[in-house]
């Protein structure tokens, strides 16, 4: 993999996870109890063997640079390895990154400097297991410009993504990001073919189309509205369908956009599935992140004797549940669950301490909270919504450092 380079968009606002992304960007996003949202991309980099991996940051990325310098500086520089992360540098103008396409043409310095063959552009936002080698294996084998990984989604659903057409040989005949009437499969009328938002390009044609591309003034430098569409007309862009090949794991199924609230939520709690659709547990696909070193976690009798207990829930290092019961919820490091204090379904972020005879249910609660004693949320939609944001699907969450009155 020494012939290709990765870059991973990192930048995003990820304004439908406010508050979740009111101080932090959205690849930063705590999830699963002990990850970071990026977590999942670097990871399936890591197994994938692609080793040399630049994070384009711009939204308040102090909290996802630090999360790289401390979880991720595990490659050897004099091996030519890294995780760098590259802020905006305006070396084409005064200006931020103003889409994913221009991300990137405004690093191309970068790209040139590498001598990479091809160059491989991920999102840092998806949660999702995926060996790449065998993507950039049938790239190399078409001779193609770009190559779109993609999955089939229920029609009804296709309106979100980019939905494409193939022919026989996998060759990508049409591309539209998010029609209204998403184009159905040959052989399957309830289906359509989506982007996943994974491409893997020739770098000499990356660098030919970003450049026609940031001449265009009306262009809104996007991959999926400018640059795919394009390349489509010279006739070398394939489709790669998530799960045909997968390398050194068992076969994957599982991606999901976490852009919601909702989505975020249901994510977290697929993880407490009896049979996980994400496998947090597979011994040769680790899911690598930064941790703390911190004492186990626990529970404990209250003064009132009263023991702590802990029902089909992830619970992470530092946690202690004191007289309390937590059922159905996700756990990050250093929660405290006090006397007679019940959680359930909810996401709980580090060092939130939920106080005496509370009750939590369908909620997520951001870092640095204390819930004082007798606090109900879940239960009275009018009298949260009067404070905390509800998602569609009715979760109520709590931002970070909120003080109760």
């Amino acid at each position: 993999m020494q012939d290709t380079l990765t870059v991973v968009l990192a930048g995003g606002v990820g304004s439908r996870l406010s508050p979740l992304t009111d101080n932090r960007a959205k690849p930063a996003v705590p999830f699963g109890g002990k990850y970071r949202i990026i977590d999942f991309t670097l990871t399936n980099c890591l197994h994938s063997g692609l080793r040399r991996i630049l994070v384009l940051t711009q939204y308040k990325s102090h909290s996802l640079q630090k999360h790289l310098r401390d979880g991720w500086s595990v490659f050897n520089p004099e091996l030519g390895e890294y995780v760098t992360a590259v802020p905006p540098q305006m070396r084409k103008g005064n200006k931020w990154y103003s889409g994913t396409a221009d991300a990137i043409n405004q690093n191309l310095w970068l790209l040139s400097r590498s001598e990479a063959k091809y160059v491989v552009v991920l999102s840092g936002d998806h949660i999702y297991r995926m060996d790449y080698a065998p993507m950039l294996q049938s790239h190399k084998e078409n001779g193609a410009d770009l190559t779109v990984g993609c999955m089939e989604v229920p029609i009804k659903e296709a309106s979100e993504f980019g939905v494409m057409a193939i022919d026989e040989t996998h060759k990508i005949i049409a591309f539209e990001e998010k029609p209204e009437s998403p184009p159905a499969l040959p052989d399957n009328s309830e289906k359509s073919l989506a982007s996943m938002g994974i491409y893997v390009f020739t770098t000499d044609a990356l660098i030919e189309a970003l450049e026609k591309d940031a001449e265009n003034i009306a262009s809104s430098h996007d991959f999926g509205k400018d640059i795919i569409p394009t390349l489509i007309k010279k006739d070398k862009v394939y489709s790669h369908k998530f799960g045909e090949q997968t390398g050194r794991v068992t076969k994957d199924a599982y991606w999901r956009d976490v852009g919601t609230l909702d989505a975020f939520y249901q994510a977290n709690m697929n993880l407490l599935e009896p049979v996980p659709p994400m496998d947090l547990y597979q011994s040769n696909w680790a899911i690598r992140t930064y941790e703390r070193q911190l004492p186990p976690a626990r529970t404990t009798s209250s003064a009132t004797g009263k023991q702590g207990v802990f029902i089909n829930s992830l619970i992470s290092s530092g946690v202690i549940i004191s007289g309390g019961s937590v059922q159905n919820s996700v756990l990050s490091s250093n929660v405290k669950i006090n006397d007679n204090a019940k959680v359930d379904g909810s996401i709980l972020f580090d060092y939130v301490e939920v106080g005496e005879n509370c009750e939590l249910k369908n909620c997520i609660i951001d870092k640095h909270v204390i819930v004082p004693a007798g606090t109900q949320i879940g239960y009275n939609r009018e009298e949260d919504a009067k404070l905390f944001t509800i998602s569609e699907g009715g979760i109520v969450v709590v931002p970070e450092s909120y003080q109760f009155s």
